[in-house]
């Protein structure tokens, strides 16, 4: 027996694995660091009017102050209760149509020509309807958000089960599995990828549209409401740190769901 094969050339692929994944990271990191220096040197050299383009330590200053403060807490806790509500009522629905237009297909052939005409139509055109129906609050942005996860939800889930492998199909009806088993079994593991990249598309745009909900539905707290309001008082540097915020909120959500996919991929392997 080899050294290798006692355990030490795995931890050595390990260790390997480690430092591609670190190095990845890295490499990452240089367009920012590239960005952050060019802007800090426009600044501190006068190149562009301040009132423009504040310096990164002055929009420091104020993230300090709206942490301090409290209302970064405030405004980001509004946003993502809105988006998640926003989210799970537009993919619930989403799943239950797209399953449907996918195992139906007289439902198909009823419904999805109307579907497939209602998701040409821009989602910000749905605004001035919904904002006279539904006013400027929550409500309103809520349905927004549920619109803005409905469609991708909708298309991928209909899309992995109409696509489930004729093959696995004539496996099931050779071993006898009813429409049930068929359907737990067979078409619904087999549409799970489509459908996870549906619901993570549902995550990424319902929290876009949650920014654009709160900037143009102009009501309440969240962080469409702080660009506003630096907006309106020409403070960039509150803009900028809202702009920030937003970004960082949806890199972590997609992380997450990154993460997550990458767990269901390997308990799904792993049980097959």
């Amino acid at each position: 027996m080899t050294i290798a094969q006692t355990g030490l050339a795995p931890a050595s692929h390990r260790v390997l694995a480690w430092r591609a994944w670190l190095g990845a990271r890295w490499r990452g990191l240089v367009l920012p660091a590239v960005a952050i220096a060019a802007w800090w040197a426009l600044a501190h050299l006068g190149w562009v009017s301040t009132p423009l383009l504040v310096s990164p330590g002055k929009v420091l200053d104020t993230a300090a102050n709206q942490i301090a403060s409290g209302q970064l807490w405030r405004a980001l806790s509004a946003s993502l209760a809105r988006e998640l509500t926003g989210f799970a009522i537009g993919t619930t629905l989403g799943l239950a149509l797209g399953a449907l237009l996918g195992l139906l297909p007289l439902f198909n052939r009823i419904v999805g020509p109307s579907f497939n005409t209602f998701k040409q139509i821009s989602l910000f055109a749905w605004i001035p309807l919904i904002s006279v129906w539904f006013g400027l609050g929550d409500v309103a942005k809520v349905t927004f958000l549920s619109l803005a996860a409905l469609v991708p939800v909708v298309v991928n889930t209909c899309d992995g089960i109409r696509n489930t492998p004729a093959s696995l199909l004539e496996v099931a009806r050779v071993f006898g599995y009813s429409r049930w088993q068929t359907l737990l079994h067979v078409v619904l593991p087999a549409a799970a990828p489509s459908i996870f990249t549906g619901v993570y598309l549902a995550l990424i745009y319902s929290w876009l549209a949650t920014i654009g909900a709160e900037y143009l539905l102009v009501a309440g707290h969240g962080i469409g409401n702080t660009l506003i309001e630096g907006s309106e008082h020409f403070q960039m540097d509150l803009v900028i740190f809202g702009m920030f915020v937003i970004g960082v909120v949806g890199w972590s959500m997609n992380a997450l769901a990154r993460a997550l996919e990458r767990r269901l991929a390997r308990h799904r392997f792993g049980a097959a």
